[in-house]
């Protein structure tokens, strides 16, 4: 990082000091916070389902406040509620449990792409792991995948610059392993389906020793795939971790996950007009060595110690490295005139990344100016290598017949070489307070600054760039609980978006700033029914500016003009009707536009301002309605409404809205032993996850799953 930036960092961060290091540790009572799950209660992991109001969570805030005590909107989705319904991906875990989250998941994203509040992709979406955020290269992530090693999975709504830095003005989705555990844990699972299905998963846990503990999870998952030829998946995911109680008051835990996912080798069925006809719905136009496969490997080591009843130091050393690899022809477009396919983007690509860091802050609980105060101050620091080897510009072309063609073999008319090689340090500083002004009425405050450096190399178009994209983004917000069980909230926060992906930002997109937001949000929280009822609603306008569009007459150069915002409202209810019956709903209803964009097409400058933002719904709607009709069973019966898209700037291309009906009916066989029938888009609908103007990536069609779960 350049001298001025690194002196920018310490000198934000002595300011940020000041006012903290003057608060006196006055109060002894602790706060929940989400530490090193040394209890490693079975409870906690079987929490009940619902919105989880009253639960501690650190991805809204790292105060560890309950999303009641956040002046903003949270999910938190435990690993019981998941599993139970049978979504084994996280995608199918974030999509029909959070409220409003969309998936554009593609081969090309890692198939973990989501949409928020109208905002697209992972550069406005971003993706943690046990809260630290993974960076994107090329628009790419790919773990974690399997939902079997979750303790729980949280989505905060709305910009979340000033908690994990630029990248995050829709939001964010942190999947939260589980951890080691002092109580004895076993669980196992098998499970069988269509089209040659079978899964396979172990959990164990307990102590080892007094001062020991450790936690270990295992899945697989194979099938043939519901499309032919070439359309089987296959993965593995290992998550091990062990604990050790150094101290009363210092916990160590080092852990290591890894995935390896070969997913189907499919990327989209081509439009004959506007729609995907029944006939090529179950056909893979893939060529015969297609290959797809991504290998990651994360490591943590996280230390906690809490020297008094008032400061918590938390400190997170992790290495992430992945390696990726794609070989595809990718589009497929049908030709009226013919009546044949032409396929086309022969790409060979690989990925090379390493992702090295740490976190420190500590927690300091006192008073402030007579009030009662919470303090959170850190820093996190990166350093990410990352490169592709590609087959740039992803030539040659092949017509086929769509009922009867033979798949052929990769053309590759440039060679696979080295491409682009990056090399990133990034540095930040952030600090939170919560000041309880009353009983009833607080104050939540966050500030943060940023300043990766970026290096990157294009070596076979010889050119190179280096520069800090820095940024600062803050958060302020209000919560007044006038009772113990309403809280009604406010907050205004900024944000802060990279121009692609930050690690693999582009030579044209260099010479520009990061692009930049806001949000207003007001809402409600509470409960009702002596607990049995949560509900939330929340109201927002978000505004992003500094878009990129191409100069006119000049395609390959860009400007930074434009802006995109939206506004919205969101509600959940999730209410224990009686002892049998049960019911979960959220609903996301929203206006997104292109406030200010444009782009050359053909010579000619074309202005898309007020058309709807490309992969993003103006409605997305789950509902989730259980019944335990009999003892020791329980059915349950999922609703995931999503409403149309367009494909395209100008809104001529559109993906229609689509409604799954999925279902489970759990049989308690013995106390340790449960029996699994899932169904999954009951009504067989057609409907399409990502696409383009050519071809759409379709979503499975209906399927049954028959899974044994037992504990012991």
């Amino acid at each position: 990082m350049p001298a001025q930036s690194a002196r920018r960092a310490t000198t934000l961060a002595a300011t940020l000091a000041a006012p903290l290091l003057a608060v006196a540790p006055a109060c002894a009572e602790e706060i929940a916070l989400d530490r090193i799950d040394v209890a490693g209660a079975r409870g906690r992991e079987q929490a009940a389902a619902g919105l989880n109001l009253a639960t501690p969570s650190r991805s809204g805030s790292r105060l560890g406040l309950t999303p009641l005590e956040t002046p903003a909107s949270l999910d938190i989705i435990s690993g019981e509620t998941i599993r139970a319904r049978g979504q084994n991906t996280v995608e199918e875990a974030v999509t029909q449990n959070a409220v409003g989250i969309t998936s554009i998941g593609a081969p090309g994203n890692g198939n973990l792409a989501f949409t928020s509040r109208g905002f697209a992709g992972a550069g406005s979406v971003q993706q943690l792991y046990d809260g630290t955020r993974l960076y994107v290269g090329a628009g790419t992530v790919t773990f974690p995948f399997d939902t079997w090693s979750a303790e729980r999975i949280e989505v905060l709504r709305g910009p979340a610059s000033v908690l994990y830095g630029e990248g995050a003005i829709g939001g964010i989705i942190n999947v939260v392993p589980k951890k080691p555990s002092f109580v004895p844990i076993g669980e196992a699972r098998a499970a069988i389906g269509s089209d040659g299905l079978a899964r396979l998963a172990l959990d164990s846990g307990g102590p080892v020793g007094e001062d020991l503990a450790y936690r270990l999870n295992l899945s697989g998952n194979r099938a043939d795939g519901w499309v032919k030829p070439d359309g089987d998946f296959r993965n593995i995911a290992l998550s091990a971790a062990v604990t050790w109680r150094a101290a009363p008051d210092l916990s160590v835990t080092l852990s290591h996950d890894l995935g390896y996912n070969e997913p189907a080798r499919y990327w989209g069925s081509p439009l004959v007009g506007t729609r995907v006809r029944d006939r090529l719905r179950f056909t893979n136009y893939n060529i015969q060595d297609s290959q797809i496969a991504w290998f990651d490997n994360w490591t943590q080591l996280r230390t906690e110690w809490n020297p008094s009843p008032d400061i918590t130091i938390r400190n997170t050393a992790y290495r992430l490295s992945t390696e990726r690899h794609w070989r595809d022809v990718e589009q497929y477009t049908y030709q009226p005139a013919t009546g044949l396919i032409r396929r086309s983007d022969y790409i060979e690509i690989f990925h090379h990344e390493e992702q090295i860091g740490n976190r420190l802050d500590a927690t300091l609980r006192g008073s402030l100016l007579g009030f009662k105060s919470t303090t959170v101050i850190g820093f996190d620091v990166n350093h990410i290598d990352f490169r592709r080897d590609s087959n740039a510009p992803f030539g040659g072309e092949t017509f086929v017949d769509p009922f009867n063609f033979a798949q052929g073999r990769f053309i590759n008319l440039a060679g696979t070489r080295t491409d682009i090689v990056s090399r990133t340090r990034q540095a930040s500083v952030f600090a939170e307070n919560r000041l309880e002004l009353t009983p009833q009425f607080a104050l939540v405050t966050g500030l943060r600054y940023d300043a990766p450096n970026v290096a990157v190399s294009r070596p076979l178009a010889g050119s190179r760039f280096e520069k800090t994209f820095d940024s600062t983004s803050y958060r302020v917000g209000a919560v007044y609980t006038p009772t113990p069980d309403l809280a009604l909230y406010a907050q205004y926060a900024t944000a802060a978006d990279p121009l692609g992906s930050l690690i693999t930002t582009s030579v044209a997109q260099s010479q520009f700033q990061l692009a930049t937001g806001e949000q207003v949000e007001a809402g409600a929280k509470g409960l009702f029914d002596g607990g049995r009822g949560e509900w939330t609603f929340a109201a927002y306008h978000i505004r992003k500016d500094d878009l990129l569009t191409p100069i006119p007459d000049r395609p390959t150069e860009v400007a930074q003009v434009g802006s995109q915002s939206s506004r919205g409202v969101e509600v959940a209810v999730a209410y224990q009707l009686s002892e049998a019956w049960r019911i979960e709903a959220n609903t996301a209803l929203l206006r997104a536009r292109y406030d200010n964009f444009a782009q050359t097409i053909g010579g000619a400058l074309l202005s898309f301002t007020g058309k709807v933002p490309v992969d993003v719904p103006q409605r997305v709607t789950n509902v989730w309605l259980s019944y335990a009709f009999a003892p020791g069973w329980v059915a349950r019966l999922g609703v995931n409404d999503v409403g149309p898209v367009f494909s395209d700037f100008a809104n001529t291309v559109k993906r229609p809205a689509y409604t799954l009906l999925n279902a489970t009916l759990d049989w308690q066989v013995t106390p340790t032993s449960r029996l699994s029938l899932r169904g999954y888009n009951l009504t067989d609908q057609l409907y399409a996850v990502s696409g383009n103007g050519n071809s759409w990536l379709l979503g499975r069609p209906r399927s049954v799953e028959l899974a044994y779960h037992v504990t012991f």
